[in-house]
């Protein structure tokens, strides 16, 4: 039979040191844990910027303006809305009758008889070339020059020429049209930068050529020779005009600008005169 023991003989037990060492290693275990997984997760977010920067390396960010960008932002008729609605206060300048039907529209640069460069919008219409002001600060239509298409008698295209000793002098292509063959300008109206008597015109591609696609097409002075070509053929076989009955002439040829001094196109076209466009302030 066992015998009984006294309770008062039992051996006490410390049972709290125990818990508390479990619970220390538990705890520690816990800790373990959260820092490898803090460890992980720092070197996940270093491995994905690291391959996002050889991404953004190898193919930047197409979104990011570049120094060209800056530059063409200046252009008042790059703004949201502003040549179109220049076009459409232009188009209320057209008459059918004199006119006709609207072929197409261009923004170029004309440069006159001193090099002098001018931003125009250029309509290409069934009877006539319009040749057109805008001013893009304040929206405002300024005048068209019109010329008629069966009065065009040359066109050319091709590389700029200056005399030997002028200081003026200009890179890429143009196109001059003229429209009297019967009448040479003048001595008096070629020494007048700022004569009309000029019995022809010059264009090349606006600087704003490369912003958009939309740009593009409207600054391609290649299409816009090729379509004022086929215009100016069409309306001689509709209405010719007597002593012109062959037709337009059209060349890749050179294009002379008698510019001998060239000392005030010089200044006015490295600073934009001729163009809608935002200067900065100015203070003192």
């Amino acid at each position: 039979m066992a015998a009984f023991q006294d309770p008062g003989h039992f051996q006490a037990v410390d049972l709290s040191s125990e818990t508390g060492t479990g619970a220390q290693q538990t705890a520690g275990l816990e800790q373990t844990v959260l820092t490898d997984d803090r460890e992980g997760a720092a070197r996940e977010t270093e491995d994905r910027l690291g391959h996002q920067a050889e991404k953004d390396q190898a193919s930047p960010d197409p979104s990011s303006p570049t120094p060209l960008d800056y530059k063409l932002r200046k252009f008042f008729v790059l703004r949201p809305g502003t040549f179109d609605q220049a076009l459409t206060d232009i188009k209320a300048q057209i008459n059918q009758q004199e006119d006709g039907t609207l072929q197409s529209t261009w923004l170029l640069t004309e440069i006159d008889h001193w090099n002098n460069e001018k931003e125009r919008i250029v309509l290409i219409c069934e009877k006539t070339l319009l040749i057109c002001k805008y001013d893009f600060m304040v929206l405002t239509y300024q005048y068209c020059r019109r010329v008629p298409l069966n009065y065009i008698d040359r066109i050319y295209y091709g590389e700029f020429s200056f005399p030997e000793r002028s200081i003026s002098r200009r890179e890429g292509k143009g196109v001059r049209i003229h429209w009297d063959k019967l009448r040479e300008a003048s001595f008096l109206s070629r020494w007048n930068p700022w004569s009309t008597e000029i019995p022809y015109t010059t264009f090349a591609e606006h600087p704003a050529i490369n912003a958009t696609e939309r740009f593009t097409s409207l600054c391609q002075l290649e299409n816009f020779k090729i379509q004022l070509s086929q215009a100016v053929q069409k309306a001689y076989q509709v209405d010719p005009v007597p002593g012109r009955a062959n037709g337009a002439l059209i060349l890749n040829h050179s294009i002379a600008i008698d510019s001998y001094m060239g000392v005030m196109s010089v200044i006015s076209n490295q600073n934009r005169l001729g163009y809608s466009l935002a200067r900065g302030s100015v203070g003192f």
